[in-house]
C-alpha cells in the first residue's frame, strides 16, 4: 500500500505534524446535499476483510464522532473491482450518501463510476492511492474529485528496494524473491516494475521468483512455499505488504530456515512486524498510517460539504513523523511506537 494546517474541524487531526501538501485547493461549490443538516459518507473499501482497511474506516469512525451531524457506513469491495464499480453506481443512483472515501481495486477503472458520483454533487475522496491511470500524479485525474489522501506508491517501493540492495551489496549473487498482492492490480505493477528498476542497477542481485500474495498471509505462505521448493537458498524476502512477510515466514520456518540470517522487509507497518522487527524476525517495513489516512479524509469531505476548500492531496508520508523505511534501529530509538493496525 495513509499532515499541515488545515483550518477549522481539519486543524484536530493534523495540528502535531507537518503538512506536505499540495497548494492546489478544490474550488467546488458545496452539494445540494449538504445542505441538510446531516451529513452520510459511505467508506468503500477494497476489502472490509483486510486489516489495513479496517483500520482506516476506523479512523473514519473515530473522526465522524467529533461531529454531531456525520455518519459513517463502510461496504466491502472483496478485493473485486467489478464488485466496487458496481458500489459506486447502486451508492450515487441510491441518493442516500453525500459523500464517499474509496480505496480503490481498479484506480483505473473505477474513474469513470466516480466521475458520475462527483457530476452528481458527491463529494469523493481517494485513500491509499489516486485515482486515474498516474500512480504517481496525485493531483486529481477526476475531475470535481475532492481530495486524496496517498503517497506515491513508487515511492515507498523504491526503498524497500534499495534496502535489499544495501543488504546484498556484499553478497554475489544476492537471491531475493518478491511477493506481491495481485500483479493484475496497477498499483502493484507499478511497485514490481520499480522493484526490478532498482535491481536492475545491481548485477549482484538475482529476482529468482516473484509471488503473489493478495494481502494474506495465508495466500502468502503457500506461494512461498511454492517458491522454496525450486529455490531452497535465498538470501532476501521482499514482501510488497506485511501479510506476505508474515506468510512467508511460516513457510522459512516450516522449511528450516531461519528468517534472522535472511534479509526481510514488508510494508505497511503492521503492529504484528513492528513487533517481529524488534524480536528480530524480520528486519524492516516500510510505513502507512491507515487510521491517520482515514481520519484525514473523513475531516476533509466534511469542510469540502460544508462549502470549505480543501488541498486536492495530502501527501501520507506527512501524517505521521515516521521514515519512510522503519527498522530496528529506529524503533529502539522510538521505544513506545505502536503502529495503527494489526491482522
Amino acid at each position: 500500500m495513509a499532515p499541515a494546517r488545515f483550518t477549522t474541524n481539519l486543524e484536530t487531526t493534523f495540528m502535531n505534524a507537518p503538512f506536505k501538501t499540495a497548494l492546489l485547493c478544490s474550488a467546488l461549490a458545496a452539494p445540494l446535499a449538504a445542505q441538510a443538516d446531516d451529513i452520510t459518507i459511505a467508506f468503500l473499501a477494497a476489502s472490509s476483510q483486510n486489516g489495513f482497511n479496517q483500520s482506516i474506516y476506523a479512523g473514519i469512525e473515530e473522526a465522524a464522532a467529533k461531529y454531531d451531524d456525520v455518519s459513517v457506513e463502510i461496504f466491502d469491495g472483496a478485493f473485486s473491482a467489478t464488485t466496487q464499480f458496481s458500489q459506486v453506481e447502486d451508492l450515487v443512483a441510491g441518493g442516500r450518501f453525500d459523500g464517499m472515501i474509496v480505496t480503490p481495486n481498479d484506480t483505473v477503472g473505477i474513474a469513470t463510476a466516480l466521475e458520475d458520483a462527483v457530476a452528481q454533487g458527491m463529494s469523493v475522496a481517494a485513500t491509499l492511492f489516486p485515482i486515474g491511470p498516474e500512480l504517481s500524479n496525485m493531483e486529481p485525474q477526476v475531475e470535481g474529485l475532492t481530495t486524496t489522501i496517498a503517497a506515491d506508491p513508487s515511492v515507498g517501493a523504491r526503498e524497500q528496494a534499495e534496502a535489499v540492495a544495501a543488504y546484498c551489496a556484499d553478497i554475489d549473487p544476492c537471491k531475493v524473491v518478491v511477493i506481491v498482492g495481485q500483479l493484475i492490480f496497477p498499483f502493484d505493477n507499478l511497485r514490481n516494475d520499480t522493484y526490478e528498476e532498482v535491481f536492475a542497477q545491481h548485477p549482484n542481485i538475482q529476482v529468482v521468483a516473484t509471488g503473489e500474495g493478495n494481502y494474506s498471509p495465508a495466500t502468502s505462505m503457500v506461494a512461498m512455499q511454492d517458491i522454496l521448493q525450486a529455490n531452497p537458498d535465498i538470501d532476501a524476502v521482499l514482501g510488497s505488504a506485511d501479510q506476505h512477510l508474515m506468510g512467508a515466514e511460516i513457510a522459512l520456518t516450516d522449511a528450516g530456515i531461519d528468517t534472522a540470517e535472511i534479509f526481510t522487509i514488508g510494508g505497511g507497518l503492521n503492529q504484528i512486524v513492528v513487533d517481529g522487527i524488534r524480536a528480530g524476525t524480520y528486519d524492516a517495513t516500510m510505513a502507512q498510517f491507515p487510521h491517520t489516512m482515514g481520519a484525514a479524509a473523513l475531516d476533509a469531505l466534511v469542510s469540502s460539504l460544508r462549502g470549505e476548500d480543501v488541498p486536492t492531496w495530502i501527501d501520507e508520508y506527512s501524517l505521521r513523523d515516521v521514515p519512510v523505511i522503519v527498522d530496528r534501529e529506529w524503533l529502539e530509538a522510538n521505544p513506545d511506537f505502536d503502529a495503527e493496525w494489526q491482522g
